[in-house]
């Protein structure tokens, strides 16, 4: 049995650490341009970042490796671990120090809750359960949501007027032609096209939905094979072809907003770590990184080189 004593402890720095990531959220600082060195001084700190194995879980693995070595870390490079489950399990044994987690993620998967709740109080749920449950602190989020959504091609989204998911669903339903692109697990998923359908009270006729792989989806939109591709909505592709993303004009799509997460004992060592990893987080918002991403799946330049150039332009880091 624990010591009481040792429970009071460790329950009065839960509370000092929940405290300072309430100031930390609402008061970080905002992402003017000026060197990380000066936001705080890491030299002595040895961090491992992580990432799962897609191009923007790359990009922001790569900007926090040259953020916190403009802060005076060491930082070893763990990007492109794998798969949520790995690189999650990564962080839970102590293999890496941090990576960016998604909130929609969090809730749905680790914490296993079918429920759907406001954006804010999932973050804030996830935060004090990850910090009691499992030492993980999660820090300020970024201003950009990578979820599920549905594109059109620009001509045809102009010249028919559509602009949301309820457009679309009007639009599969009369006599015109066109038919829309899901992935697999998307279509057999209860929370894919048939939970769609359930909250738009709107049932797609069978023969407009075509079935293909993901990757096959953005060019078919843009090639109009498909008059409508779902997609991720912060996908590099999207700007490639020219896409058009439509409104979830009901909120159906669960919301996956982007976190650094890290093992309490490195956020113990040094909080200040805080004051490096906020600005970021301010300053990725949707267009910024769907740009960034365009630069990889599209433009094919490494994670790496997107990161420390958008670091520099932007005065965060000192040179590329």
């Amino acid at each position: 049995m624990i010591a009481r004593t040792t429970v009071l402890r460790r329950s009065s720095r839960l509370a000092l650490v929940l405290a300072a990531l309430i100031v930390t959220a609402a008061c970080g600082p905002p992402a003017n341009p000026g060197s990380l060195a000066a936001a705080a001084d890491l030299s002595g700190q040895t961090y491992v970042v992580g990432s799962k194995d897609f191009d923007e879980q790359l990009v922001l693995c790569e900007i926090t490796v040259a953020a916190l070595e403009e802060a005076g870390a060491s930082v070893t490079d763990r990007c492109d671990l794998g798969s949520t489950d790995e690189t999650r399990q990564a962080l839970l044994d102590g293999d890496i120090s941090m990576y960016w987690e998604y909130t929609g993620t969090a809730w749905a998967s680790f914490m296993r809750e079918p429920e759907r709740i406001p954006d804010a109080d999932v973050l804030a749920q996830v935060r004090q359960r990850d910090l009691a449950d499992n030492d993980i602190v999660w820090l300020r989020p970024g201003g950009f949501n990578n979820t599920y959504a549905f594109a059109v091609a620009g001509g045809p989204a102009a010249a028919l007027q559509l602009n949301t998911i309820s457009d679309m669903l009007a639009y599969l339903r009369s006599d015109q032609p066109g038919t829309i692109c899901v992935e697999p697990e998307y279509h057999s998923r209860e929370d894919g096209l048939r939970g769609l359908q359930r909250l738009y009270e709107a049932e797609i006729p069978p023969d407009r939905v075509q079935v293909i792989g993901e990757n096959l989806i953005y060019q078919s939109t843009a090639d109009q094979v498909c008059l409508f591709g779902e997609v991720y909505s912060t996908d590099g592709r999207i700007l490639q072809f020219g896409l058009k993303v439509l409104e979830d004009d009901r909120n159906y799509h669960v919301t996956y907003t982007p976190v650094p997460t890290l093992r309490r004992d490195a956020y113990d060592r040094a909080p200040e770590v805080a004051r490096v990893l906020d600005p970021l987080s301010a300053a990725l918002d949707y267009p910024t990184i769907l740009e960034l991403n365009s630069q990889v799946s599209a433009g094919y330049e490494s994670p790496r080189d997107v990161a420390r150039a958008w670091l520099a332009t932007h005065g965060f880091i000192s040179r590329v």
